[in-house]
């Protein structure tokens, strides 16, 4: 792997000593770079899971990608700077209760002295790793995470300012590799029970907040508050996905379905 061709792409210059504040800053740095975006599945292009792969795209093409190959890729970048990292298979909480199958997402698991969750592939969800083995709540600004136990798995909750505690997914911590994931990666690029194959969707971390390109609204949260246009047509997509997320590519002409920031 190039690794100075991957930070430079995250915009990257701290530390590389595998420490706990490397990681924290590692992991800030790809979530305000690389957007989480299924556009792959929508312009016909396979989703390819190799690190070979996976780099010429989201480093030398500057794409992102859904969560096996952000996180794939980041496990990879952690590995070639001598942190110990373990990619885990979670199940994602569905809005009517229950959760997904398993493999249904990829999460890290990084051993220092510490254990981590790291989770760059998640879109809007925690932005700084959490301490895997902690059970009290992690702040991060308005928003809080829990990790508890549930049976013989850990479960990921969330919770917003004034809110509730609500799943976000579970997970168990044995290790995996890529192709464990391949059964669930092809039902996520051709179902259309999955939520990734209904409309084109890129979304980002951003200083203020976050940026959304959802079919064809363009939905930019600051300091909490929400705002959206919706985009006339296909050049005004295309040159959003290029001022916004830095991405030229043609995809299919969007509809809109709103498929959420995943």
């Amino acid at each position: 792997m190039d690794v100075a061709a991957y930070l430079e792409r995250i915009g990257y210059r701290g530390p590389l000593a595998p420490t706990a504040e490397t990681l924290r800053r590692l992991h800030v740095a790809h979530l305000l770079a690389v957007p989480f975006e299924n556009l792959s599945i929508h312009a016909g292009e396979k989703v390819v899971l190799e690190d070979g792969a996976l780099f010429e795209k989201v480093v030398a093409r500057r794409r992102g990608g859904f969560c096996y190959e952000l996180n794939g890729l980041f496990a990879a970048l952690l590995g070639a700077l001598g942190f110990r990292v373990e990619m885990l298979s979670a199940e994602v909480a569905r809005r009517g209760g229950g959760f997904g199958p398993e493999f249904d997402h990829m999460a890290l698991l990084v051993k220092l002295e510490e254990r981590w969750l790291a989770d760059v592939g998640f879109g809007d969800s925690f932005v700084e790793p959490l301490r895997l083995d902690a059970r009290a709540e992690q702040a991060q600004g308005t928003r809080a995470f829990r990790i508890e136990e549930d049976g013989e798995r850990l479960l990921l909750l969330r919770r917003e300012a004034g809110g509730e505690w609500e799943p976000e997914y579970r997970f168990g911590l044995e290790p995996h590799v890529f192709g464990d994931y391949a059964g669930m990666c092809h039902f996520h690029q051709t179902s259309p029970e999955s939520h990734f194959t209904r409309a084109p969707l890129c979304s980002r971390l951003t200083e203020e907040g976050r940026l959304t390109l959802s079919g064809l609204r363009l939905i930019t949260t600051q300091g909490g508050a929400k705002s959206e246009r919706e985009l006339a047509g296909d050049e005004e997509y295309a040159a959003a996905l290029l001022e916004h997320f830095g991405i030229r590519m043609r995809a299919r002409r969007p509809n809109t379905t709103d498929t959420g920031a995943g």
